[in-house]
């Protein structure tokens, strides 16, 4: 089956990352949706945003929605996007504090009410994040990201957190996969989501071991092989 492709946070070697002008950008080169990333501002508004500041230093859970720049989106202005184009959506909540209070409830309520459920992959990092997005949309389809392993041993930590997640699909680091991870995951039932893919030799080698999704930053690189 052919891989999902989708831009890392937009198509930030072509426009600043995790802005609309980046996310139009990615779907008019060919690729299938993008990934994104969801933080919170100290008035409760969801943005899209990676790191927990801006680039002149204000940091988002001091802001309100008034102090937002035009370039950086609202959850609900990607999700009303998504729903307009047909994009496919890796939306990652970002580590912001170990409990997830509302911010995993909310962004699947938004996800919800545009009626995106289908076209929607939710992400993390943090299991417990995961565990409220389990809880509280079951349907909409879940995503551990690890860039490492985890064992303790023999025991090997991620199959048992994909279990107990009941995930969709384990989101590795492109650099962890290979056979005896794959077997591992068709093993569980879990698809292959990987990233930051941006060499085309590596795009080869992962749609050949049968990974579900390359998230890259270039497009032309992702699309090597169609």
């Amino acid at each position: 089956m052919t891989p999902l492709l989708l831009g890392h946070r937009g198509t930030p070697r072509l426009h600043q990352e995790n802005t609309m002008r980046g996310f139009q950008a990615a779907l008019d080169a060919g690729l299938d949706g993008v990934e994104l990333d969801v933080r919170r501002l100290g008035d409760g508004t969801l943005v899209i945003h990676h790191d927990p500041a801006l680039k002149d230093g204000r940091a988002l859970p001091e802001m309100v929605a008034a102090d937002l720049p035009d370039d950086v989106p609202t959850l609900e202005e990607l999700l009303e996007w998504a729903a307009k184009t047909g994009a496919y959506l890796n939306v990652e909540i970002k580590y912001e504090r170990a409990l997830p209070g509302d911010r995993v409830s909310r962004t699947l309520d938004a996800i919800r009410a545009h009626g995106l459920t289908g076209r929607v992959i939710l992400s993390s990092f943090n299991p417990l994040l995961l565990a409220a997005a389990r809880r509280h949309a079951p349907e909409i389809e879940r995503g551990f990201l690890y860039h490492r392993s985890y064992k303790f041993g023999p025991l090997d930590l991620v199959p048992l957190v994909l279990r107990g997640l009941k995930a969709a699909a384990s989101h590795p680091h492109h650099s962890m996969i290979d056979a005896a991870l794959m077997a591992q995951a068709r093993a569980g039932g879990w698809r292959v989501n990987t990233w930051t893919v941006n060499n085309p030799a590596e795009v080869i080698r992962l749609e050949a071991l049968g990974v579900s999704a390359l998230i890259g930053d270039l497009p032309d690189v992702l699309l090597v092989s169609r």
